[in-house]
């Protein structure tokens, strides 16, 4: 029997280590990242005020980084222009991974055990009483808002600091159609809404009903609420957006449709 085909849809300078993951397991990973991460460069119009935010970082009470993308953006930027970090400041991340992440540039950082998502940052007890407390959160431009609302609701003084900008990565029907294949897939994991709008996107322009029915495994309520309203009808939450949660959860969907 050929090994279960998943479809990994990371960026792709996360997609190999989900891949290697897979295959270790006795999965057949195909790679087809439906985010492409592009930091903002000095010379885009966007720059001056995310380099105000970074020179200015002494003068947060917390930093919130919301992905480990926005660390990698993020630190690149600090490291130029603060040899040594700012004190006193409340390093926050969104999720195990980010926590993990921002670890690696020797920051301790606070997450929440309660989940991987901005309303389980939000019920931290560091964040209840924030009234006049300076937040800068690090992001993608253009994400979720739930965040910068809620704080400010509590009195703080939310700004951003967009670091890099996501897009679906500009394919030919050629390469969907040579990396899609014929075969089916046993599961494809997708780890935010954006990726699951970028799936539904490619698709319609290619016509891949195949992939609408296929089971989709997802990180979140949020994300599986958002493919359940696009029309996809297997989907199953993990335990968590980690490479390790998605493929055990992959694992035992496979063993669940085997004994069926």
């Amino acid at each position: 029997m050929a090994n279960p085909r998943v479809l990994v849809t990371r960026p792709a300078h996360q997609a190999p280590g989900q891949a290697e993951l897979l295959a270790s397991l006795g999965l057949e990973p195909v790679q087809l990242p439906l985010l492409e991460i592009t930091p903002i460069a000095e010379s885009d119009p966007a720059f001056p005020q995310l380099k105000s935010r970074i020179m200015d970082l002494d003068l947060y009470h917390s930093v919130i980084f919301i992905s480990a993308n926005a660390v990698a953006a993020g630190m690149d930027l600090i490291d130029q222009y603060w040899p040594q970090l700012p004190i006193g400041i409340q390093w926050l991340a969104i999720g195990r991974q980010t926590a993990v992440k921002l670890k690696e540039y020797g920051i301790t950082a606070i997450q929440s055990p309660a989940g991987y998502d901005s309303e389980a940052l939000l019920s931290l007890p560091q964040l209840q009483q924030v009234t006049e407390h300076r937040v800068l959160i690090m992001r993608g431009e253009g994400g979720r808002e739930t965040l910068a609302e809620q704080l400010s609701q509590r009195g703080a003084r939310v700004e951003y600091a967009d670091l890099y900008r996501r897009s679906l990565p500009p394919y030919t029907s050629g390469q969907i159609s040579s990396t899609i294949g014929d075969k089916p897939f046993a599961a494809v994991l997708l780890t935010s809404g954006e990726a699951v709008n970028n799936l539904t996107r490619l698709i319609t322009e290619n016509n891949l009903r195949e992939l609408q029915r296929a089971t989709l495994v997802v990180p979140s309520e949020r994300v599986a609420r958002i493919a359940t309203e696009l029309g996809y009808t297997r989907v199953i939450i993990a335990s968590g957006p980690d490479n390790q949660a998605m493929a055990e959860t992959v694992l035992s969907t496979i063993d669940m449709d085997d004994r069926t």
